[in-house]
């Protein structure tokens, strides 16, 4: 691995070939101490960080995450799918060969709590897959509100039967090949992204959906509480 410098500060990032690539929308600003926290320690773990930002999200948000020379674009909020479709294509704009996909609060979340978890993942797992689901172990699944935990239940059984293996497909966090991310784009429709990724590689790409559970993708109120409200 490559150390080169940062623009901030004296962390040095190291080069390797995955992409994060994350939507948010923030009108608050309520991530900014999180970004300022974080912002060098999440360059260390990527060669690319790109992320989409709506635009009602609060301006310091561009403006803070610029100044750790991360790649931003602002889109219009049309709804979470919306925003995962655009973030990947955001992404296959620059030249890497791996990407990881997480919705940003969820990224701060795993970042505050499980850095070397976060970094063995990015750099152990993702590159060996074509698509792998990251969900939740069973400690960081009840984290979650009663009511998140009994409806996605009922999907993660469903999509674990169709998929002939369990899995917990609703965290919002993934990775997956550049060849997939192509197939991504070419054959993503739907509103229900978690499930409809996996499906396009599995039955479109004829191509291997694997599975990792966990624990930084934990709920934490003060971080995820309006994550299932952001894009609607």
């Amino acid at each position: 691995m490559i150390p080169v410098g940062r623009k901030r500060g004296n962390e040095v990032r190291q080069m390797n070939n995955v992409a994060l690539v994350c939507p948010t929308h923030d009108p608050n600003g309520d991530n900014l101490d999180l970004i300022r926290k974080h912002g060098g320690q999440i360059q260390t773990i990527y060669k690319d960080i790109f992320i989409t930002i709506s635009d009602e999200s609060d301006t310091r948000i561009a403006q803070e995450l610029e100044a750790w020379g991360i790649h931003t674009r602002i889109i219009p909020k049309k709804g979470s799918a919306h925003a995962r479709r655009e973030v990947v294509r955001f992404g296959l704009e620059g030249d890497n060969d791996f990407f990881h996909y997480c919705d940003w609060d969820r990224l701060l979340t795993w970042i505050d709590s499980y850095r070397d978890e976060l970094s063995r993942v990015v750099n152990g797992e993702l590159p060996n897959h074509d698509y792998l689901i990251l969900g939740r172990t069973e400690k960081a699944f009840h984290t979650h509100p009663v009511g998140w935990i009994m409806t996605e239940n009922i999907t993660n059984t469903l999509f674990s039967l169709e998929l002939g293996k369990e899995a917990d497909v609703t965290a919002g966090s993934c990775g997956f090949s550049r060849r997939s991310a192509e197939l991504i784009l070419q054959h993503s429709k739907d509103m229900m992204t978690d499930v409809e990724w996996p499906m396009i590689i599995h039955r479109i790409g004829k191509m291997n959906v694997d599975y990792a559970a966990v624990d930084g993708l934990e709920y934490r109120e003060e971080i995820n509480a309006d994550t299932k409200q952001a894009y609607k």
